[in-house]
């Protein structure tokens, strides 16, 4: 049973006549929100790179969010999820963006501690 897909991005704020249009709009949003990416990490702004926020670059943070951003559009869009209904949609968004934000917290917390053992003289650097 086929059902129309809904022709619209951005929650209905950007409306497309076809799906080819709808796929030209996404492709152009995913480029931008790539550009964006590529050009910080080009040219690395001294005030995102010397500010630090929960242990981590700036930089780095802006990095996350932004994969985080286009891997939520991508489900968004490609996978339909926009037309299934909310609980499914909060089990499969939220579960991996809870994971990745979970991981990044014990990767900082323990890459911290490690940092500091080897910082504060218990272990020599001998490699």
């Amino acid at each position: 049973m086929a059902h129309e897909h809904k022709l619209e991005i951005f929650r209905g704020l950007w409306k497309f006549k076809s799906n080819t249009q709808k796929i030209w709009g996404v492709l152009a949003f995913l480029t931008l929100v790539t550009a964006v990416e590529v050009v910080l990490g080009i040219f690395k702004p001294e005030f995102l790179t010397d500010t630090y926020v929960l242990g981590m670059k700036l930089l780095n943070w802006i990095f996350i969010i932004l994969t985080l951003v286009k891997a939520y559009y991508i489900s968004w869009d490609f996978m339909h999820l926009r037309d299934e209904k909310s609980a499914l949609r909060r089990a499969i968004v939220w579960t991996p963006v809870f994971l990745v934000l979970y991981l990044a917290f014990i990767l900082l917390v323990e890459g911290n501690y490690v940092f500091d053992v080897y910082k504060d003289g218990f272990v020599k650097w001998n490699f």
